[in-house]
């Protein structure tokens, strides 16, 4: 190999050498790679490669959160409107007990009157109990005592319950109190020990309302409602 060769060679190898060394930087003014899927997505052409989900955007700057599907407007349609002090009640109740259904409470309401006005009849101070808070049991006892000490008895027949109401709502402190009214036919008499007829119609049957106002207090574990007041419209 004589001297010519080498040089050629050593030369050959230089500009290779600085070649590779400028091909190989990036200077930040290079044409980004090619994306299909983003120049799709300007173009407006579906990329076959990615699959559509249905559902709406969410704005990445806002935290995640859980929003009611139904608007707030209504969230007591068929119990009451908008804005009224028995929508707002309800709403004091749920902020504070998410797991309250005023629907839900109204079905045992209805089921809690009737066992109520039975218990009542038939002087079942366990069911009672169970049922009324301690001012309207003593009421109740109180009434009961009278019967007894007459020795009379009352007896008394549901024929329906109509309607079932929501008339109030309201929270104090940790108290919430719902006021429910109730609209229901009836047969009830009360009879001395002889059979006579003291007060009511065996044959008759009445109209009834009752406004009833039930509490419980929203920290305690115990899910019951009690009884707190009573009156008839």
């Amino acid at each position: 190999m004589d001297i010519y060769t080498i040089i050629f060679l050593a030369l050959a190898v230089f500009i290779f050498v600085r070649l590779r060394a400028v091909l190989g930087q990036r200077t930040g003014n290079e044409r980004p790679p090619f994306d299909r899927t983003a120049r799709n997505a300007v173009q407006g052409v579906p990329d076959s490669n990615v699959m559509p989900v249905p559902g709406k955007l969410i704005d990445p700057g806002t935290p995640s959160q859980t929003v009611d599907v139904a608007p707030m407007a209504d969230r007591w349609k068929g119990l009451t409107e908008p804005g009224t002090a028995l929508a707002r009640g309800l709403d004091a109740i749920v902020a504070q007990d998410s797991s309250f259904d005023p629907r839900h409470f109204i079905s045992g309401a209805r089921s809690a009157y009737e066992m109520i006005v039975l218990a009542f009849a038939n002087g079942d101070r366990r069911a009672l109990r169970d049922l009324l808070s301690s001012d309207v049991y003593d009421s109740f006892e109180a009434v009961i005592k009278d019967r007894e000490r007459h020795e009379q008895k009352t007896e008394t027949r549901f024929v329906s319950i109509d309607k079932a109401e929501l008339v109030g709502a309201d929270l104090r402190d940790r108290t919430a109190q719902l006021t429910v009214r109730f609209v229901s036919q009836m047969v009830s008499v009360t009879r001395d020990k002889a059979g006579a007829i003291v007060d009511g119609n065996p044959d008759k049957v009445a109209d009834i309302t009752d406004i009833w106002t039930f509490a419980r207090d929203i920290t305690s574990r115990d899910p019951n409602w009690k009884l707190v007041g009573t009156g008839s419209h």
